[in-house]
């Protein structure tokens, strides 16, 4: 008991296939520029940057992240907030009156 199976349609190629070799390259050797891209969170507030560290794709359990507090910067693997405190994975607790800018690292 043979099933013949349906033919598959499939249209004949014709002439060259050159898909992605035109590459355009424009470098100017007498001035070089660089153009400063603006920070992601620049203009948010505490919260926003905290929230968008939380709620981003890549945030699983933790995230290493860059703080700058009143009195230096700590580069520390944080797990989670509370209303007062961030909650690292050593189990410190860093207040957020004390923090001035956050940024993954």
């Amino acid at each position: 008991m043979e099933k013949k199976l349906p033919k598959v349609f499939a249209n004949k190629i014709e002439g060259k296939a050159g898909n992605n070799e035109d590459v355009y390259y424009s470098y100017d050797d007498k001035e070089e520029r660089s153009v400063k891209t603006p920070s992601k969170h620049s203009g948010k507030n505490l919260n926003q940057k905290l929230n968008e560290i939380f709620n981003s794709t890549s945030y699983v359990y933790k995230a290493d992240v860059k703080i700058t507090l009143k009195n230096g910067v700590l580069i520390k693997r944080i797990v989670g907030r509370n209303a007062t405190h961030l909650i690292t994975i050593d189990n410190e607790l860093i207040s957020l009156t004390d923090i001035v800018d956050i940024e993954k690292a």
